[in-house]
């Protein structure tokens, strides 16, 4: 009976109490942060990333009081040694491989980077939360929204290079030889970085298989325009290389 009531000391229900604020308070600014990735149509969204903040919040905070587990020094007279820093190293480990399976690689093009970086932050704001720096967690969070909400367009309006895959498919009698595509593409703005190709005798149709380079100023529509015009070509494909 005695193990029972150390359970619901008043120090076991305070201390159960501040952990139950950690979580709650972790899971609203987590859920926030979710919040930003759902509206812009991300997969991990409200959900996630109330999950993550809320559970490294919680692991942290009960590390604040390794006296009162399992009932506190009247159940267990040596009490309980425990390294924080080792439970954050599992968190951050954990979370590691969560944000990994958002990351997706179509082709030249990878997606969930800044989804995978944002949920990471999450379960730091969380840590920041299970040891007692309120202010500073939502400090972060508002940071976070910022980066993730407004330094897109900061970063498009800085000078910036972008990459571009552009695919061509020609009949072979028209083929252009491959310095004639260079200078073609370099009077529209564009530098070749790579370039492969492939010959088809079957269909007797060649393809080449670009990846352009383009400062700010390059005119993603008039490459577009200067293709459609080409009669030679039978078909094309254009896709940005990003992240």
């Amino acid at each position: 009976m005695n193990i029972l009531t150390a359970y619901w000391s008043s120090p076991e229900l305070a201390a159960n109490g501040l952990i139950m604020l950690n979580v709650i308070g972790a899971a609203i600014l987590g859920m926030a942060l979710g919040y930003e990735r759902s509206f812009h149509g991300h997969a991990a969204g409200i959900r996630t990333y109330g999950l993550v903040c809320m559970a490294a919040a919680g692991l942290i905070a009960i590390c604040g009081n390794p006296g009162l587990w399992f009932g506190g020094d009247g159940v267990i007279p040596a009490g309980i040694s425990i390294g924080t820093t080792q439970v954050i190293q599992g968190i951050v480990t954990g979370v590691g491989f969560l944000g990994a399976g958002v990351i997706m690689r179509e082709g030249f093009t990878i997606r969930g980077l800044s989804t995978a970086a944002s949920i990471w932050s999450t379960s730091a704001i969380g840590v920041i939360i299970g040891v007692g720096f309120y202010s500073a967690a939502i400090l972060a969070t508002i940071l976070v929204l910022v980066i993730m909400g407004s330094f897109k367009k900061l970063e498009l309006r800085l000078p910036h290079r972008r990459q571009m895959r552009l695919g061509l498919i020609y009949r072979v009698d028209r083929v252009p030889a491959a310095e004639e595509m260079t200078r073609m593409l370099g009077r529209q703005g564009f530098m070749i970085l790579e370039m492969s190709c492939q010959n088809d005798n079957a269909t007797k149709l060649f393809a080449y298989d670009l990846v352009l380079q383009g400062d700010g100023t390059h005119s993603f529509n008039q490459l577009i325009e200067n293709m459609r015009q080409t009669d030679s070509l039978t078909q094309f494909s254009l896709s940005p290389v990003r992240d």
